[in-house]
């Protein structure tokens, strides 16, 4: 559990935002982060002068996370985040995809800010090239008792809506932690963990000269198994889902 996962009490007529960071990058977790507040707080946020974490310089987003934080103490709200390590990225991928991660992700990290006796509005930034069809998703992945809930699945919601963009915000730091803690572990700036970083570049080759690569690598990136192969002349091991552990069936097929 992350040090600002905790719930405030469980909001009536409440929104919550759901919005996640890295998705892309070759190594380290993907992070989703769920936040409810009462409709009318909602104002608070436009205040402190939320927007989407992308557009923020990082000491910029720390600022903001740290008001975010507080206020969410102060006024109650509830925070829930989902940490998705490499290996079970892997694990996952070996027989779903990342889209049907995604949709598991922002359930587990919805189910813990509300519950859908309170019938929340949830404004989700879609993650498939199917708006609707990752809200439907989403929603047949918490249940049937989530049905009567208004869900608002959008590209790009982190831009348009300050209380998605708090969960953004909130999620990129994390993220940022994490990561910070893995380059510390491994003794190297890992850098942001994108294919294109020069940075990471290195590191996933220094982190590949290993009797298998390092833990926190995304082994089923092309770019990490390109670099594998390139040093080690072998194929590149596999991560599969241990018994017991399994993925969860979208109810659409994730067809482009």
């Amino acid at each position: 559990m992350y040090g600002v996962d905790y719930c405030g009490y469980f909001v009536v007529t409440g929104d919550v935002g759901v919005d996640e960071a890295g998705r892309g990058p070759a190594l380290g977790p993907l992070v989703v982060c769920a936040i409810s507040m009462p409709k009318y707080d909602r104002e608070i946020l436009a205040e402190i002068g939320v927007k989407d974490s992308k557009k923020l310089t990082k000491k910029l987003r720390e600022s903001m996370y740290k008001e975010i934080i507080a206020k969410s103490i102060s006024r109650n709200w509830s925070i829930g985040i989902e940490i998705c390590e490499a290996e079970m990225i892997d694990k996952w991928m070996s027989t779903g995809n990342l889209n049907s991660l995604e949709v598991r992700l922002f359930a587990d990290a919805i189910c813990k800010v509300t519950n859908p006796t309170n019938y929340p509005s949830i404004f989700l930034d879609a993650c498939d090239v199917n708006e609707a069809r990752f809200g439907k998703n989403v929603i047949a992945s918490l249940g049937s008792e989530w049905s009567g809930c208004d869900v608002f699945s959008l590209h790009k919601l982190d831009e348009a809506d300050t209380l998605v963009g708090a969960a953004s915000i909130i999620a990129k730091k994390v993220r940022d932690d994490e990561v910070e803690k893995l380059s510390k572990q491994v003794g190297m700036n890992l850098g942001s963990g994108y294919p294109a970083d020069p940075l990471t570049k290195i590191a996933i080759r220094k982190l590949c000269n290993f009797e298998a690569p390092h833990k926190c690598l995304r082994w089923s990136w092309a770019n990490v198994e390109r670099t594998w192969i390139e040093e080690n002349k072998r194929p590149m091991p596999k991560r599969y889902l241990d018994d017991g552990e399994k993925t969860q069936s979208a109810i659409d097929e994730w067809k482009q």
